[in-house]
């Protein structure tokens, strides 16, 4: 019986730890998705920032992951996981607050965007390396994907919530003091976790065992997997040119757009309904078709409908933009829940922070170049050139996971800790022979 066929069955909000995890992930995410409207805004509407500026905003947002992304990994396997995530959560909330209250004093800057960008960039990485890990010793194996399906939805719910509040915020408040929803929202966060009674083993590094080395290791087991590093080149393509995506959108909406706050606010909650969409139909989905043939399928469905963003237009050309939005984003939440519970299933528990580490730096260390070259792009030939190179970028998701050895199988491994062993010899009875993507995926 492969992994998809036993899906967590059981009741997972009957268990308290998880059930204090999945609220912290809630408020956190809710003001994530306010931020998400309402910081680009600060730089747009409060400090006029050029396209280059907003482009240099998102680099910093995701320049940690480059900086630190493979240190962090190692060193996460050394220590227990939980109270580094609380840490994290606070470390983002102070950072957050700064601005609200640096724009009561009328002292905010451009200079200090970037560094509370950066700031709360280096506290995600180590959150979120510590979140995947941490899971694996919060839920059973045959729980994970239903555990990652109930991430993914609620972070899909407040993708659809979480914009059109902050737009409202915005609107009412202003950029700046709409971002006190994102401080409160992590430090609720640090509270829930602080609730947390399940006992996590102190993991022992082995004797004589170095940092660097310990790096190598984690770096090697996902070059050497074949399905992971494919894995890996396609959702890297997809978060370059998803990062060009998040660098350009908010110059576009405003200044090509004319959106209001409350307008791209209501544009991003419409957008997000496919990737909630997703996170329901995730489990169904890969149940039906497998969980290998998911991986690839969702992203060559998807993709081809990043072209509609470039056509998108003022008025009734607006939903031109939303439908392809909501449309990748399904794609993309469909893709993270088949592609990271594999992650959790396939990968010692000894190695499992470093393998996440090394993913999230190769997945995500695209996103600050494709932030600069998003802002470099819109500033030399506008906004709606920028957004066609991004859709011809999508458009070549696809094909990585298309030339990898997921086409001949229709479930993946599910042997555990040594399924790796195995990725390259015929599949078993648990693999089937038949003949990671959008913004933000890993």
């Amino acid at each position: 019986m492969n992994i998809i066929q036993r899906l967590g069955r059981a009741p997972l909000l009957g268990h308290r730890d998880f059930r204090l995890l999945l609220s912290g992930a809630a408020t956190s995410q809710f003001g994530s998705q306010v931020t998400l409207v309402a910081l680009p805004l600060v730089a747009v509407l409060e400090l006029d920032a050029s396209p280059f500026q907003v482009g240099l905003l998102t680099a910093a947002e995701t320049a940690a992951f480059l900086l630190v992304g493979l240190p962090a990994g190692a060193w996460l396997d050394r220590v227990r996981r939980l109270p580094v995530l609380i840490r994290a959560d606070l470390a983002r909330c102070l950072a957050v607050a700064s601005v609200p209250l640096a724009a009561v004093t009328d002292t905010l800057t451009t200079a200090q965007l970037y560094l509370v960008a950066l700031i709360t960039g280096v506290a995600t990485v180590f959150f979120d390396v510590a979140h995947q890990s941490f899971l694996p010793q919060l839920l059973p194996r045959e729980q994970l994907v239903a555990g990652n399906g109930a991430l993914e939805t609620v972070r899909s719910v407040a993708q659809v919530g979480g914009p059109g509040l902050g737009g409202g915020l915005v609107q009412l408040l202003g950029a700046p003091l709409a971002i006190v929803a994102d401080a409160l929202g992590y430090l609720a966060s640090a509270l829930f976790l602080l609730g947390l009674r399940t006992q996590e083993p102190k993991p022992k590094p082995a004797p004589g065992s170095s940092l660097r080395a310990e790096i190598g290791e984690g770096v090697g087991f996902v070059l050497k997997h074949p399905l992971l590093r494919m894995i890996a080149t396609a959702t890297a393509a997809s978060n370059l040119f998803g990062a060009l995506l998040t660098a350009v959108q908010t110059v576009f909406w405003v200044r090509v757009l004319g959106l209001s706050a409350g307008a791209i606010g209501l544009l991003l909650s419409v957008s997000a309904l496919g990737g909630l969409a997703g996170a329901l139909c995730a489990g169904a989905l890969a149940r039906r078709v497998g969980q290998a043939r998911l991986i690839w399928l969702s992203t060559v469905v998807s993709s081809p409908f990043a072209v509609l963003w470039p056509l998108s237009g003022r008025g009734a050309g607006v939903l031109l933009f939303g439908v392809a939005s909501a449309v990748v984003l399904f794609g993309a939440v469909v893709y993270n829940v088949a592609q990271v519970s594999f992650r959790q299933v396939i990968c010692p528990p000894e190695l499992l922070g470093r393998m996440n580490a090394t993913m999230r730096f190769l997945v995500w260390g695209t996103m600050p170049l494709g932030a600069l070259a998003g802002g470099a792009l819109a500033t030399a030939a506008g906004p709606r050139a920028a957004l066609w190179v991004c859709a011809a970028g999508f458009l070549a998701v696809p094909l990585p996971l298309l030339l990898s050895p997921l086409r001949g199988l229709r479930d993946l491994p599910a042997d555990g800790p040594h399924a790796h062993d195995t990725a390259d010899a015929d599949p078993g009875p648990d693999v089937t022979p038949e003949s990671e993507t959008a913004p933000a995926t890993g």
